[in-house]
């Protein structure tokens, strides 16, 4: 069985997130509002929807391929909405400048999509010493191109 996400349409012309296809991991997320993405800096998009997520799970807000392929992005991709909050999901968009220098979004366009993930909880422990791995402290690139 499938674990249930409830909804709430905060103003009534919120579009409830939806699965286009049956094996889609990602629910569309719909614009309420008429709004132009800069090149100059993120915009804000309002849903218009709050979510209740089960205790134990998160939502992450990740871009759509085709505004991607605009150059249209979630800026701080993927977004996480916690399990306990219940505002309004919002959705950072950002424009890559070499694209153009504004889009327009319209409301009821899809903005993003909306994965539902468990997650796992730890305990943070402070170490004098970690353990040693063949990696070390290689970062960025360490591990070849």
């Amino acid at each position: 069985m499938f674990p249930v996400v409830k909804f709430k349409k905060l103003v009534p012309e919120a579009t409830a997130p939806e699965h286009k296809t049956i094996g889609a991991a990602g629910a569309d997320l719909y614009a309420v509002e008429s709004v132009v993405i800069s090149s100059e800096r993120p915009t804000i998009v309002r849903t218009g929807l709050a979510l209740e997520l089960p205790a134990g799970y998160e939502a992450q807000v990740r871009s759509r391929s085709g505004l991607a392929a605009r150059g249209v992005f979630v800026v701080n991709a993927p977004g996480t909405i916690d399990w306990d909050y219940r505002g309004e999901i919002k959705v950072i968009l950002g424009l890559l400048a070499s694209e153009a220098d504004h889009y327009e979004i319209l409301e009821g366009d899809r903005i993003a999509q909306l994965v539902i993930k468990p997650v796992q909880c730890v305990n943070f422990t402070e170490v004098s010493d970690l353990n040693e791995t063949d990696r070390g402290t290689g970062g960025f690139g360490s591990t070849g191109r």
